[in-house]
């Protein structure tokens, strides 16, 4: 019997919203997660990784799996990631093969970065046996969808076709994106509320200092974060700013109810994804499902939906702040830092709400629509984006040494960025123009992380 079908019934909608907000932590349990997903690559010549074969994705599971001996997990057969020894956290494949470090919830962000470097040190002891390297950038510089081998994840089958039908960037988003990520606790339904309406206010700021996909199909894009342009073409159904959550009477069960409007992907039943792409989960609470005639859900098929809307910050148990290019070291570890400093202090989070606080949803929807051209050069009140950044960094870094474990220095790829006046991109940019001599294999070597 699969986990979903040991899971629960769901009974009431008391249910959908428990999934949530029994995530709700005091604040001596609060940690943070990061999460990145790392683009993957042979040299000589420079091409994309395929899943089998001696120098593939699955001789590079194994090889980590007996490094770490953690914990494989498999897809009819197929192994397709591995689960930590704490059996919280571990390594997953993306659909293109960006390999994934869902990191485990961490004290500090120290221990976030000490978590971090054993992952690639891993990484690099076993992918240099194989040929195998990393790049760090938001969206794959030279190879289109169609030239990236599919992993196989019966999930992403589903998927696929599904996204040509809702947007034209989705199968880009699957397939050579990459993003970093951090994950967040709350204390209660009121402090979820203002941290998701903080968060989401703020993301095209965490955009706009990570920006760091300017090229596509092997020459500039127009864009500094390709990757934030894909989400806005993606499916519009499951993505965006969410603005019901700046309207009065927010908390988990608006959020449910936003979810339950979301189209469907699959349902997991004997480890078989069974396809329900674009279904209700409406029609599933009542035995409506054309799939599953007579079923009704459980808790698991509610949080495996929940697992598939794609907002700018996603909520579950904890909150996602999902809308950062991968980058480096620096960059992965910033970001987390930027959102503790502002969300797990009292003083930082309130002045962040005040800075918010009367923006309105068209204000927020343009950032976020402009963001990927101009990052922090956006323009916004008479100012640009850069000089709201300066502001929201000051307040993080204020709130980490608040906190008073140092966690501050991991901000200074932040206020680099903003004392040059460059975000990543556009340093990458210059590269391309200048020394590079628009040579864009160059950057495999430099962005390698």
């Amino acid at each position: 019997m699969s986990g979903e079908e040991s899971s629960p019934l769901i009974e009431s909608r008391r249910d959908l919203i428990e999934a949530m907000s029994r995530g709700a932590k005091p604040r001596s349990e609060w940690r943070v997660g990061t999460e990145h997903e790392k683009h993957v690559f042979h040299k000589a010549p420079i091409r994309p990784v395929t899943y089998d074969g001696a120098g593939g994705i699955h001789a590079l599971l194994k090889g980590i799996e007996a490094r770490t001996g953690w914990t494989p997990f498999f897809d009819k057969g197929n192994p397709i990631g591995l689960i930590n020894k704490q059996g919280i956290g571990g390594i997953s494949l993306e659909p293109g093969g960006q390999f994934e470090l869902s990191g485990a919830p961490q004290a500090n962000i120290h221990a976030a970065a000490e978590e971090l470097d054993a992952h690639l040190a891993d990484c690099h002891a076993v992918g240099g046996e194989l040929g195998i390297h990393f790049l760090g950038l938001g969206v794959t510089p030279l190879w289109a969808v169609r030239d990236i081998p599919a992993m196989p994840k019966s999930r992403y089958g589903i998927m696929t076709p599904y996204m040509d039908k809702v947007g034209t960037l989705g199968t880009s988003m699957m397939y050579r994106s990459a993003t970093v990520q951090a994950n967040l606790d709350f204390s209660d339904e009121a402090d979820m509320v203002k941290k998701l309406r903080v968060s989401l206010a703020l993301q095209p700021v965490a955009t706009a200092l990570c920006a760091n996909s300017p090229f596509l199909d092997g020459k500039p894009s127009g864009f500094l974060s390709f990757r934030s342009q894909i989400w806005l073409d993606t499916d519009r159904a499951r993505t965006g700013m969410l603005p019901f959550v700046f309207a009065p009477g927010m908390g988990f069960e608006r959020y449910a109810d936003h979810a339950l409007d979301v189209p469907m992907y699959f349902v997991i039943r004997d480890g078989e994804y069974i396809n329900t792409a674009g279904e209700n989960f409406r029609a599933f609470l009542d035995g409506k499902l054309p799939q599953l005639p007579g079923e009704k859900p459980r808790i698991k098929d509610w949080e495996n939906h929940l697992s598939t809307l794609f907002p700018e910050v996603r909520l579950k148990q904890f909150l996602e702040m999902r809308g950062s290019d991968m980058g480096d070291r620096g960059q992965i570890l910033g970001l987390a830092a930027f959102w503790v400093g502002l969300l797990y202090d009292d003083q930082a989070l309130s002045a962040a709400a005040d800075i918010i606080a009367d923006w309105t949803d068209a204000e927020r929807e343009a950032l976020r629509n402009e963001v990927p051209v101009k990052a922090i050069h956006t323009p916004f009140r008479g100012r640009t984006l850069a000089d709201v950044s300066r502001q929201v960094v000051d307040l993080a870094k204020a709130g980490l040494q608040r906190r008073g474990l140092g966690e501050d220095i991991y901000l200074a790829p932040f206020e680099e960025t903003l004392d040059l006046g460059k975000t990543p991109a556009e340093r990458w940019l210059d590269k391309y123009h200048g020394e590079w001599e628009g040579d864009l294999t160059r950057i495999f070597a430099d962005a390698e992380i």
